[in-house]
């Protein structure tokens, strides 16, 4: 799977507001913020661009799968299993 942007992406101080406590644990497991935030919101943008593929491709999607119902697939007959 292709990154979003590439490792060595300028990258942009921001502020965020999270709990203190949340905080404080990970700083004390040594976790790494930055990382986890981009490696969260990477995974994030994935989903919603998946999910807004689907709906923009919805109409399409039901015609394909209603055209294989109606007349099965090119390799129905070369299966194996």
């Amino acid at each position: 799977m292709q990154p979003l942007v590439s490792n060595t992406a300028a990258k942009k101080a921001t502020n965020l507001t999270i709990s203190r406590e949340l905080l404080a644990e990970a700083r004390r497991l040594n976790i790494n913020l930055s990382a986890t935030l981009e490696s969260a919101l990477t995974e994030k943008i994935r989903q919603e661009k998946r999910i807004q593929w689907q709906q923009e491709n919805r109409e399409s999607i039901a015609a394909c799968n209603e055209l294989a119902e109606q007349n099965g697939l090119f390799s129905d007959n070369h299966r194996a299993f």
